[in-house]
């Protein structure tokens, strides 16, 4: 259980999120920009203000879109990074975003005052049950919230800010990061390990009390495309090939009662189509891979591959590519050479009286990719819940637990 904590940091971090949540800084998938979408700009450009305003140093925007700081350390120790991302997810509306504070909740039924039939239940949702009496923070109805990762912006701004104002508190150096494009897969750039200069890092991107997360899946997206043979309806008999048939075909001979995200959970992996476009000439199915295994990823590639070549020899007129693209790998593989970064962040939840959760992310955070590029990068809990989606809400008290912890990590750090 949590200890009482001192609510110090309560309006802040509130404040904070609230301020940041109604900015809308959506990602794009289908942009091939850096960021995808100029609004994330808007997130960015804040934050640079701020920094600036705390008396951070070395801020900076990168070229790619990251924005960078320093904390100076005051005792020998070293360099801990912190990130969080600013983008928003592309799944659910996130533009008109209007935050709202539920204060002392009152632990019934939460509704929402633009979707009068949208109801956030304790009944349905039993980590929302033990927050009675916590400073809630909700969007309106209409759309997400955007505490995925807001919130986890708004810890590490208020970390930042708070070590700044107070030199006597021992940390080594400290470098802050805030990333665009995290939930498109496109957050970390390949100059951000170098330009961080961290030893090790920490993402501000978990949901429950006491989770440090060290083991996320291993992700690849794949892209099927199908063309078919065009003609005039009217003169097609034994001359058209229908390329949407093919698509459907394809998507019918996946597995359906297994290896969905809908049929899976704990170390379960899965195939699951994201998006299917075009007609009858031309389709393009999108699909997303994930497994905590390289094996176990490699193995639903080839069954995509395997569906696709059947699918191809029983129409040879038309022409099917499947296309695999790594995106990110368990970031167990590398933290398991040196748990360092991992032990401290436990020590760190139980100087505070919380019991540490570690338990597989069924996702992947910019942590997994700068682990793999080199920077051991476990991920924090920031209280975020039902997140994507209308029903998103988080607990400011969990808010101020993470800060807590994140502080205590910066102290224990400065002691190796």
């Amino acid at each position: 259980m949590q200890q009482d904590f001192d609510r110090r940091f309560d309006q802040e971090l509130q404040d904070r999120l609230v301020r940041y949540a109604a900015i809308d800084s959506q990602s794009d998938e289908n942009s091939p920009s850096s960021p995808s979408t100029d609004i994330q700009f808007d997130m960015q450009n804040l934050l640079v203000q701020e920094l600036q305003e705390i008396g951070a140093q070395d801020v900076q925007l990168t070229d790619y879109g990251t924005v960078l700081a320093t904390v100076p350390g005051n005792t020998e120790g070293p360099t801990v990074g912190f990130l969080a991302h600013v983008d928003t997810a592309p799944q659910f509306n996130a533009e008109g975003v209007k935050p709202r504070v539920i204060k002392g909740y009152n632990g019934g039924d939460i509704t929402f005052p633009d979707n009068p039939d949208l109801v956030l239940s304790p009944a349905d949702h039993p980590y929302l049950s033990g927050k009675e009496g916590h400073d809630l923070v909700t969007a309106s109805g209409l759309t997400l919230l955007g505490a995925d990762d807001k919130s986890g912006v708004s810890i590490v701004m208020t970390l930042a800010r708070h070590l700044l104002a107070n030199p006597d508190t021992p940390h080594g150096p400290i470098r802050i990061a805030f990333t665009p494009d995290e939930e498109i897969g496109r957050g970390v750039d390949a100059k951000l390990p170098k330009d961080l200069g961290a030893d090790f890092a920490y993402t501000l991107d978990g949901s429950d009390l006491g989770e440090i997360i060290y083991e996320s899946f291993s992700a690849d997206r794949a892209v099927v495309k199908i063309k078919g043979v065009s003609i005039h309806p009217g003169w097609a008999k034994e001359k058209m090939v229908n390329a949407a048939h093919l698509a459907s075909k394809i998507v019918q001979t996946l597995p359906q009662a297994t290896m969905t995200p809908e049929t899976t959970d704990g170390r379960e992996g899965f195939l699951h189509v994201t998006d299917m476009s075009g007609g009858s000439s031309e389709m393009e199915i999108k699909l997303i891979l994930r497994d905590f295994e390289r094996d176990g990823l490699a193995a639903k590639g080839d069954l995509l591959r395997k569906v696709c070549d059947a699918v191809q020899a029983s129409e040879p007129r038309a022409e099917i590519t499947c296309e695999i693209y790594p995106q990110y790998r368990n970031m167990r593989y590398w933290l398991e050479d040196d748990m360092t970064p991992v032990d401290l962040a436990l020590e760190a939840c139980r100087a505070n009286g919380i019991e540490p959760i570690s338990v597989p992310i069924r996702g992947g955070t910019d942590g997994s990719r700068l682990t793999e590029l080199g920077v051991p990068t476990p991920n924090i809990f920031c209280g975020m819940q039902c997140v994507h989606g209308p029903l998103e809400w988080v607990s400011v008290q969990d808010m101020a637990a993470s800060l807590q912890v994140c502080l205590t990590l910066a102290q224990l750090a400065a002691k190796k």
